[in-house]
C-alpha cells in the first residue's frame, strides 16, 4: 500500500512539475503576443475567426468578417457592462461601452492570427495538463487532503483565467483587464508552485522569524513591480497606437516608467539582504542559500533586460524575456518562502 502511495505521489509530482513548466511557457507565448501586437490576432474567443483552426488568408473570411466580429465583440461587452453595473462598478461599464476604440475592427494579419491561436493552444493544454493533476490529486486524499483541495481551486482558477481572457479579447485589451489578468497568472505560478512543493512530501508551516518577513516583503513588492511593469506595458500600447516614435516612448510613458524603473533598486536591495540574512543564519552549505542567489542574479538580469529596453526604444524581442525573467523571480521566491516554511528548513537550523 506505501509503495503504491509513493507512486502516486511521484505521479502527482511530475505532472506538477510539467504543469508549472507549462505556465512559465505561456507566460512567454503571451508576452510575444503582447510585444508582437497580435493580441487581437483572433477577434472572438474561444474560436478563432468562428473556426477551430484559423484562417490562413483574408480570402477565407466574408466581405464584412470586420463588422460581423465588431459586432459580437460589442454585444458581449452590453452584457459584461451589465454585470459590471450590478456590482457597482459603473465607471468601468460606461468606460467599455463609451469607448469607440473597442468597436474598430483590425484587419486579418496571419501571423498575428496564428501567434494569438498558439497562445490559446498552450492555455488549453495547460488546462488539461492541470485537469490531470486534479485527478492524479484524488488518489492522495488520504494521505494529504490538502493537495485534493488545492488542487481542485487552482483547476477551476485556471477556468476563470481562460473566461478572463476571453474579456481581454471582447474588451480589445482594455487596460485593467489586461493587468488583472496577469497578476492573476501570478497566483497561478503560486499554486501550482505550492502544488510541486506539497507533492514533495514537504510539510508547510508558517513561521515568523525576520527571514519570513523579509521574503514576504520580497513577494508584495515583486507583485507591486509586476504591477507597475503592466501599467508601463499599456502606455506603450497607446502610444503605439497614437503612432508615437518609438524613440519617444519611453517620455510619452511618464511617471509610472520611472517610478517602475526606480523601483527595481528597493527588489534589489531585499534579495541581497535576503542572501546575507541566510548565510548569518544558517550558513552557505544549503538549499535555501543557493535558491537566494539563484533569485538575486535573476534580478540583475531582469533589471539589465529593463535598462536595455529604456534605452534601445523597448525592442519587441526583449519585452517578453522581461516579463518572463520576472514572473520566474516571484514564482522562486515563493518556492523560497515554502521552503523557509518547511518541517525540512527547522530540522536544517535545528542542526
Amino acid at each position: 500500500m506505501i509503495q503504491n502511495t509513493d507512486k502516486e505521489l511521484a505521479a502527482f509530482k511530475k505532472l506538477s512539475l510539467i504543469t508549472l513548466i507549462a505556465v512559465y511557457f505561456l507566460i512567454l507565448v503571451g508576452g510575444i503576443v503582447r510585444s508582437t501586437g497580435s493580441g487581437m490576432g483572433c477577434p472572438d474567443w474561444p474560436k478563432c475567426f468562428g473556426s477551430w483552426i484559423p484562417p490562413t488568408s483574408e480570402n477565407q473570411l466574408p466581405e464584412n468578417y470586420q463588422d460581423k466580429y465588431s459586432m459580437q465583440r460589442h454585444e458581449k461587452n452590453i452584457k459584461l457592462a451589465n454585470y459590471l453595473s450590478a456590482l457597482g462598478m459603473k465607471n468601468t461599464a460606461m468606460r467599455i461601452l463609451d469607448d469607440d476604440n473597442i468597436r474598430v475592427e483590425e484587419e486579418f494579419n496571419a501571423v498575428k492570427t496564428w501567434t494569438e491561436y498558439i497562445n490559446r493552444l498552450v492555455g488549453a493544454t495547460i488546462g488539461f495538463l492541470i485537469f490531470l493533476t486534479t485527478l492524479a490529486s484524488f488518489r492522495l486524499w488520504k494521505r494529504n487532503k490538502v493537495i485534493v483541495i488545492m488542487s481542485v481551486i487552482t483547476l477551476g482558477t485556471i477556468g476563470f483565467q481562460g473566461w478572463l481572457g476571453s474579456l481581454v479579447v471582447s474588451t480589445k485589451l482594455l487596460p485593467g483587464m489586461v493587468t488583472t489578468h496577469m497578476l492573476l497568472a501570478l497566483v497561478i505560478v503560486a499554486m501550482i508552485t505550492f502544488l510541486w512543493f506539497k507533492g514533495n512530501g514537504n510539510k508547510f508551516e508558517l513561521k515568523g522569524g525576520s527571514l519570513n518577513i523579509i521574503i514576504i516583503l520580497s513577494l508584495i513588492a515583486l507583485a507591486i513591480q509586476v504591477l507597475l511593469g503592466t501599467q508601463v506595458r499599456e502606455r506603450v500600447d497607446v502610444a503605439g497606437a497614437a503612432a508615437v516614435n518609438s524613440g519617444d516612448w519611453v517620455n510619452q510613458i511618464g511617471l509610472i516608467f520611472y517610478v517602475h524603473r526606480s523601483f527595481s533598486i528597493i527588489i534589489l536591495i531585499i534579495s541581497i539582504l535576503l542572501v546575507n540574512k541566510i548565510v548569518k543564519e544558517i550558513g552557505r552549505e544549503n538549499q535555501h542559500y543557493k535558491l537566494s542567489r539563484i533569485v538575486a542574479g535573476l534580478v540583475i538580469l531582469e533589471m539589465m533586460t529593463g535598462a536595455s529596453m529604456a534605452y534601445f526604444s523597448i525592442p519587441p524581442f526583449l519585452q517578453p524575456i522581461h516579463l518572463l525573467l520576472g514572473t520566474l523571480v516571484f514564482g522562486l521566491t515563493f518556492l523560497l518562502f515554502l521552503s523557509m516554511s518547511s518541517e525540512k528548513y527547522q530540522i536544517e537550523v535545528v542542526k
